[in-house]
């Protein structure tokens, strides 16, 4: 129960982080007047975002509406509750907060439910504009990989065994007939 509040609580403060800063965005940046920060390495730049990324599939938002909304629940039924570890809640709680920030622009922002547009607005030079759901959806791939193939630990805390070399029955059954 630990770990499955301490994902929920990173995932409804990530989803309250990622909707006041594209407020604030929406209240304060003019998308045909982009703002340069740090010689260019960012640039504060407002769009409204119906596809994925790099605004692939802009034709298919209520598709990508169901895939976020199959993908909270896939979290929510079947990742969560298996999870024993903290680093695994807090990986959880960051896709919660991605999923649903951006899953939120897309069923109540215009132009309508399932349709809306995510909300981007943070720049990189030569990569996509994005958003801080995308962040947190980020971090979490790279929590996913640091876990499961540096740290070698699985969902449930247990550390992850290496495959037995082939050919060798380490599991103890014994082969029968040929």
């Amino acid at each position: 129960m630990r770990y499955w509040l301490t994902a929920a609580l990173i995932g409804v403060l990530g989803l309250a982080i990622d909707q006041l800063a594209k407020a604030v965005a929406l209240a304060n940046l003019d998308p045909h007047h982009p703002i340069p920060l740090m010689g260019g390495l960012v640039t504060l730049q407002l769009i409204g975002n119906p596809g994925a990324a790099f605004s692939m599939g802009e034709s298919f938002t209520v598709v990508l509406t169901c895939v976020a909304i199959a993908a909270l629940v896939a979290v929510i039924v079947w990742g969560l509750p298996r999870v024993r570890h903290t680093g695994w809640a807090v990986t959880g709680g960051l896709l919660l907060a991605g999923i649903s920030g951006n899953l939120w622009d897309r069923l109540f922002r215009p132009p309508g439910p399932f349709q809306g547009h995510v909300v981007d607005f943070i720049q990189l030079p030569y990569f996509a504009i994005l958003n801080v759901a995308d962040i947190f959806i980020t971090s979490a791939a790279v929590l996913v990989v640091w876990l499961s193939m540096i740290t070698k630990v699985g969902l449930d805390g247990a550390p992850l065994n290496e495959q037995p070399a082939s050919g060798d029955d380490s599991d103890g059954d014994e082969t029968v007939g040929g």
